[in-house]
């Protein structure tokens, strides 16, 4: 029998009159029921953590720094379980730079965050007053998470949240709500009844939460459609948001670049997640004099990585979590070849009932094509071919996007002077997709609003307070 999993409210496990099933997405099997969550199970959740919230804000920072620890303890002891559930409903393979890799994301994440504070600012302390600056929590934090690092990115929005004095109400991704919802009930045992709690339903279930008036915060991760309908709805009771949006990161391989030795870097940073990864790369542009060479180290890096069901050892990358997306990744490389687009690799579904495409290299392509323009999100990459350096600058930084971009050669000055000039939140140089819980990380334009990480990120859960007294 499948089991079914349940909400957490103010510390309690809340069922629901309706459930759905969440299937694998390697092989189309049950995992487990999820429960409907209604408007009533929201409003149920977030008034347990306004309530939370009077006591929590009052708790020293010593206390806070001490649950993020329990909690990291936790995940550690339950990142078996964890790991199986996130490889079973997300597709991610177990081992390699999967489920496993991201619940010691999970931990490490939780880890620095405890260690983490926000000393009082004396602004001035003089002769005539003293003025001190505090950071003060908001209150009642929506945590709003998607589908492709799922627990993750949970931790990234609730323990900055919680750290600081907040409390949260999370609602993830209908696509892959298990993991999560276990995940909650764990760290709601080591937390006081309704610090966090977690809902889950259709994505109306996610527009209730931003529009709620006791909600102070909105975090949210996903598309940049979605995130302008959350900036929106916030718009009525002015609430603090951070939006971390879609990214169509470009990568910039220079005439000098070794780019055998660079192969592997330039493959992980496309295809970490099998591409499904805000941060990945999705679009490079390579120079004339090694553009042949580029496509034949990218082949032949990529032909050797083994792709299948992620709960068999082995396997370095799983399937498209679900079926929108697969048909998606087709869509765009379909279209790329009906415009003369050239598929080095890959580029034919893979047979069978899960949701694989292979990896695929597609050259022959510009910008206008769709594979080039949009953000795949998946095991497809264009490569696309340039002879003056100043032109690929100006079509990397030529779309809405902005969340990160790469620049790949051997000569240090060329590479600091053309990651100076890209246009993007993170430039990486030889390398992409690198994240750090110590590193601020967000984008300009369209992908996103705010930061997160390191000290800004932290700030970015509390509100000023200036306290001004006289001598």
């Amino acid at each position: 029998m499948a089991r079914t999993f349940e909400m957490t409210i103010n510390g309690q496990r809340v069922p629901a009159d309706s459930y759905v099933e969440i299937k694998n997405p390697a092989n189309r099997s049950l995992v487990g029921l999820c429960p409907i969550g209604t408007r009533e199970h929201l409003e149920a959740a977030v008034a347990a953590a306004k309530q939370a919230f009077v006591s929590w804000r009052a708790v020293s920072d010593e206390r806070r720094a001490e649950a993020c620890r329990a909690i990291a303890a936790t995940l550690i002891e339950h990142t078996p379980e964890l790991a199986t559930l996130l490889t079973q409903e997300q597709g991610k393979p177990l081992k390699g730079l999967g489920s496993e890799f991201e619940l010691g994301g999970c931990v490490g994440w939780t880890s620095f965050v405890a260690g983490q504070s926000l000393p009082v600012k004396v602004l001035e302390d003089g002769p005539k007053s003293r003025i001190e600056q505090h950071r003060m929590p908001i209150g009642v934090v929506g945590s709003i998470t998607p589908w492709n690092w799922p627990l993750m990115i949970a931790i990234w929005h609730i323990i900055p949240a919680v750290r600081t004095g907040n409390t949260v109400v999370i609602k993830p991704s209908p696509f892959t709500p298990l993991g999560t919802l276990r995940m909650i009930e764990l760290i709601s045992a080591v937390l006081p009844p309704g610090v966090v709690n977690v809902v889950t339903g259709e994505d109306q279930l996610g527009a209730e939460l931003s529009s709620h008036p006791d909600v102070g915060k909105i975090v949210f991760t996903g598309s940049i459609p979605t995130g302008k309908k959350v900036m929106a709805s916030a718009a009525a009771s002015l609430k603090a948001l951070t939006l971390e949006l879609g990214g169509n990161d470009a990568a910039i391989v220079l005439p000098d670049a070794d780019v055998e030795r660079l192969a592997e870097g330039l493959f992980w940073g496309a295809f970490i997640n099998s591409g499904q990864t805000c941060g990945a790369l999705k679009r490079l542009y390579v120079h004339d004099r090694v553009f042949d060479r580029t496509c034949a180290a990218l082949a032949n890096f990529a032909s050797r990585i083994p792709m299948g069901d992620g709960s068999e050892p082995g396997n370095l990358l799983g399937p498209l979590q679900n079926e929108r997306q697969y048909r998606r990744v087709i869509e765009l490389v379909e279209d790329a070849k009906s415009h003369g687009g050239r598929t080095l690799l890959g580029g034919t579904p893979l047979a069978g009932e899960g949701y694989f495409y292979p990896i695929t290299l597609v050259t022959d392509v510009e910008d206008g094509t769709r594979l080039v323009d949009e953000e795949q999100f998946g095991p497809a990459l264009p490569i696309v071919r340039y002879s003056d350096l100043d032109d690929a600058i100006q079509r990397a930084n030529g779309t809405q996007f902005g969340l990160c971009a790469s620049v790949w050669g051997s000569d240090r000055k060329t590479l600091r002077e053309v990651a100076e000039r890209l246009e993007a939140g993170t430039v990486f140089i030889n390398k992409h997709a690198e994240i750090a819980p110590h590193v601020p990380f967000g984008g300009i334009k369209q992908s996103g609003l705010g930061v997160e990480f390191g000290q800004e990120g932290i700030e970015a859960y509390t509100t000023i307070k200036i306290i001004n007294e006289p001598v």
